[in-house]
C-alpha cells in the first residue's frame, strides 16, 4: 500500500520525500534512535532502513522507482558515497535533491554542506519546509567527484579522494579501534595524530612511505614523482575545519600533494591547514584547482573512506562533471 500523501497544496507531498537510514552508519547511537523516531512520526515518508552499505543501492533504486524528489541521507560519508554512486551512475533521468544529515561515523561532507548538529531536528525541519514549499533557500548546488578505476567496472561518485598515506591511516584506525569508538572526528584525529610526528620529523616511513605516481592534470603531464600525501575533493573544507587547498583557477577539484622530498614541513603545515601557500623556504608542496586528474599508481586509494586495495599500474581518472542539488539540513 502506498503511504498517505500529506501536503498543503504548494509543497512536496511526503510520499515524494525519501529517508535512507543506514543502520550501521551511526552505530545505533542516541542520535540514530532520535532520527528513526522522528522519521516514524512523519507520516507518509518513504523510509527505508538498510542493514549495511551493500544494501544501499537497492534502496536507492526503490526511491527512484517511487519518484522521490527529496532524498534525506541518514548516515555518514560512506552512505552518501554509495547513494551518489547509484544515483549518478545507474539511474539516468532521476536527480533528486539530496540532504545529508550529520548522523554517521564520519560526516565530513554533511558538515561542509552546512548540516545541523541535531540530525533529528534537521529531518523535522526539512519535512516541514518541503511540505510548505520553502526549500529554495536551502538548495546548494555542488560538484561531485567521479572516480573511474580504468578497466575495473563502473565509476564511483563521492566527495573526497585520497591515496597512499591516507589509505594506510584509515586502515590503521580500523585495526586499532572498534567501529563504535571511531565515530565522528575521532578516526580522522587518530590519523592526524599518527601522521603529524612523522611529518614534523621529516621521516618518510610508516604511513608516509612514498608512493610513485605518474600524474596528468587537464591532459597536461605533470610528471612522475614519489608522493607522501595526495588528497583531492570538491568540498570547501575538511574535518576540523581544515582547508589544505590554496590553488587558483576554475577547476572544481581541489588537489593537494606532498612529495617525498618535501622540505620545511614544520614551517609549512600551519599555513597549509589554513589554506595558505607555504613560504618560499619550503619545497615539495603543491595545490591546484583542476577539472580532471589522471593517476598511474600502485598504492591503494580511498573515496569517502571506502578503501580500494592496491593494484599494480592502476589508472585512476578523477573528474567532476556532475553538480548535485544538495540541501542544507
Amino acid at each position: 500500500m502506498r503511504p498517505r500523501v500529506l501536503t498543503n497544496g504548494t509543497g512536496t507531498p511526503t510520499d515524494k520525500i525519501g529517508v535512507l537510514t543506514n543502520l550501521t552508519a551511526g552505530g545505533r547511537s542516541r542520535k540514530t534512535h532520535e532520527v528513526l523516531a522522528e522519521a516514524n512520526r512523519c507520516t507518509g515518508l518513504v523510509h527505508r532502513e538498510t542493514p549495511n552499505l551493500g544494501a544501499v543501492p537497492s534502496a536507492v533504486t526503490e526511491f527512484a522507482d517511487r519518484g522521490v524528489e527529496l532524498l534525506i541521507i541518514n548516515g555518514g560519508d560512506g552512505t552518501l558515497q554509495r547513494a551518489l554512486t547509484e544515483i549518478l551512475g545507474h539511474t539516468p533521468g532521476w536527480r533528486p535533491k539530496i540532504a545529508p544529515l550529520r548522523s554517521g561515523r564520519t560526516n565530513m561532507a554533511a558538515l561542509a554542506l552546512g548540516a545541523s548538529r541535531s540530525p533529528a531536528a534537521a529531518l523535522r525541519s526539512l519535512v516541514v519546509d518541503a511540505r510548505e514549499g520553502n526549500l529554495g533557500g536551502r538548495v546548494f548546488p555542488h560538484p561531485v567527484l567521479r572516480m573511474e578505476l580504468v578497466g575495473e567496472g563502473t565509476p564511483h561518485f563521492g566527495m573526497f579522494f585520497g591515496a597512499g598515506a591516507v589509505c594506510r591511516g584509515i586502515e590503521l584506525t580500523h585495526k586499532s579501534f572498534p567501529k563504535a569508538k571511531a565515530k565522528g572526528v575521532f578516526g580522522p584525529v587518530v590519523i592526524i595524530a599518527t601522521l603529524l610526528p612523522q611529518l614534523l620529523s621529516g621521516r618518510q616511513a610508516g604511513l608516509l612511505v612514498p608512493d610513485k605516481v605518474q600524474l596528468t592534470l587537464d591532459d597536461q603531464p605533470a610528471g612522475t614523482d614519489a608522493y607522501s600525501v595526495i588528497i583531492a575533493t570538491t568540498l570547501d573544507r575538511l574535518f576540523l575545519k581544515m582547508r589544505p587547498f590554496w590553488g587558483e583557477g576554475p577547476g572544481s577539484i581541489r588537489l593537494t600533494t606532498m612529495t617525498a622530498s618535501a622540505h620545511g614541513v614544520g614551517r609549512a603545515l600551519p599555513h597549509i591547514l589554513r589554506g595558505r601557500p607555504p613560504s618560499r623556504a619550503t619545497t615539495g608542496f603543491e595545490s591546484v584547482n583542476t577539472h580532471e586528474g589522471r593517476f598511474r599508481l600502485d598504492c591503494g586509494v580511498t573515496l569517502d573512506g571506502e578503501l580500494f586495495e592496491p593494484r599494480s599500474e592502476r589508472i585512476v581518472h578523477l573528474s567532476a562533471p556532475d553538480r548535485v542539488d544538495f540541501l542544507r539540513a
